[in-house]
């Protein structure tokens, strides 16, 4: 990741990547290359050289000893051509937090990355500052001028959150790279699914002008459970977007859900379900395993309801035609949720878990339908 990568987050920090919270510099304050040649990504570089592990890259190595598959495996499999030895590379692979702006507020998430959130956040004192909108980028142009040989020079575009289909810079740099010719790029999205126009953007117009756009739709539930989990959420124009991009060749779709204490025993129903609908192909399922915070983790529910859920997902693939890569990402889950974790932090996270939702159905006169 650091020879090939860079993620622009929160406040501008440019880190390894948008889990680790590794800080090489601020793209607001210092040049690009200070930033991707300055001393503490190539101390980074140095570390991962000698074989030697970071302890602020815990999430990958906690995925990995629990039997889940890590970013950092991920980024391998897909770059595994990538050569670190060259000299004078720039990244080929951007993932870019342009703000927090959002229009949903998921109960998984949190103001820091949802602008929707706030109001809520701010009754519960969990607000970052005194204003909704944090602006991680805060001069586009600067932000260009800075960045743009290597944004040139880039393989692949990863957006997430806040949401960028709600977000301006997005479009901005989507119509920088088209109006500079360069296309030749992977597009790919964590995204809510809500939205295809954006003022006066026609999102499927800028789409058809890259070879490959991948969206992850972050649906976590069917229906009512869904809008539970996501609020703001409306099923139905999940359903009407997914019609609408059913003709653009480009454009792959599959369903990203965030497997928390929500949903992780809905899964086989959300995964039927939208292959009943034609909403994804076979394979087109991508669990996102939550971590924090710990109170939505799965490994703290109470081992009675894992035994359920075992129970549940041998059946789901049982009696259905599963391909063996989405049973290997339940098997996954599995694997994850039954990590070694201790029982007396286990009844003190699920207690807290029951304690915030009540809390959230109170303050948003809401309550659970599953």
């Amino acid at each position: 990741m650091p020879w090939l990568h860079l993620h622009i987050g929160n406040n501008g920090t440019a880190k390894a990547c948008c889990i680790a919270n590794i800080p090489f510099g601020n793209i607001n304050e210092q040049s690009f290359d200070e930033i991707w040649n300055g001393k503490e990504i190539n101390e980074l570089r140095e570390k991962f050289l000698q074989n030697q592990p970071d302890k602020r890259c815990a999430n990958c190595i906690n995925r990995e000893a629990g039997g889940a598959t890590s970013y950092r495996q991920e980024t391998h499999e897909k770059f595994k051509d990538f050569d670190i030895t060259k000299e004078n590379q720039l990244p080929i692979y951007f993932d870019i937090r342009f703000s927090n702006v959002c229009n949903f507020r998921c109960r998984t998430c949190w103001h820091g990355a949802s602008s929707k959130w706030f109001n809520d956040a701010k009754k519960l004192g969990r607000n970052v500052g005194e204003k909704a909108i944090i602006q991680n980028i805060t001069d586009f142009n600067a932000f260009i001028e800075k960045s743009g040989p290597a944004l040139l020079n880039a393989e692949e575009f990863y957006f997430a959150g806040g949401e960028p289909l709600v977000t301006e810079e997005h479009y901005l740099l989507l119509q920088w790279l088209i109006n500079n010719k360069v296309t030749n790029c992977r597009l790919r999205y964590n995204t809510n699914f809500s939205k295809l126009n954006f003022r006066d953007y026609d999102l499927l117009d800028l789409w058809s002008n890259f070879p490959e756009v991948e969206i992850l739709a972050s649906i976590d539930g069917v229906g009512k459970l869904g809008e539970y989990i996501r609020t703001d959420m409306k099923w139905d124009e999940i359903l009407i977007n997914r019609e609408k991009i059913r003709s653009s060749p480009p454009i792959q779709f599959k369903i990203a859900p965030t497997v928390s204490v929500f949903n992780v025993a809905h899964l086989p129903t959300l995964y039927i379900e939208a292959l009943r609908l034609k909403m994804i192909e076979p394979d087109g399922i991508y669990l996102n395993l939550l971590e924090r915070p710990t109170y939505f983790n799965i490994k703290i529910l109470p081992t009675e309801k894992k035994e359920e859920i075992r129970l549940s997902y041998q059946k789901f693939f049982e009696k259905n035609e599963v391909p063996k890569s989405v049973i290997n990402s339940f098997k996954e889950v599995l694997s994850f949720i039954n990590t070694d974790f201790d029982k007396n932090l286990q009844e003190k996270y699920w207690q807290q878990f029951q304690d915030e939702k009540l809390k959230l159905d109170l303050l948003r006169n809401d309550s659970s339908t599953s």
